[in-house]
């Protein structure tokens, strides 16, 4: 398994800029007749926080998502990091030229070194 980070442009300064989840998305509930005291704390997954970018970003996540699926997967490691996952360096190298093509300098991708 190779793993990528997808960088994207911003679409107020157009540098490059890449999503990052703080921390997990709080879930409560509020109840019509009683108090609910529960909370529930979950990560979003890869995918679901590409999602979250539209308008942030020069691109049009849903299109990402469905170039990258083709090749590889979305995921959110460590609770933090968004990473393209690919099966090999093959794969991720076609996946750069993908991304490329149809976007431009508006998407990069990076090897990861570090990242486990």
């Amino acid at each position: 398994m190779v793993r990528g980070i997808v960088w994207f442009r911003c679409a107020a300064m157009h540098d490059p800029v890449r999503p990052v989840q703080r921390a997990p998305a709080q879930i409560g509930w509020e109840a019509k007749h009683r108090r609910v005291d529960l909370e529930i704390e979950r990560s979003f997954q890869g995918e679901e926080l590409l999602r979250r970018m539209k308008g942030w970003i020069t691109v049009d996540p849903e299109e990402v998502i469905r170039l990258i699926s083709g090749r590889g997967r979305l995921r959110v490691l460590d609770e933090r990091d968004l990473v393209v996952e690919c099966r090999t360096p093959e794969e991720l190298e076609a996946l750069r030229t993908d991304l490329d093509r149809a976007f431009g300098d508006q998407v990069d991708l990076d090897v990861t070194k570090g990242l486990a």
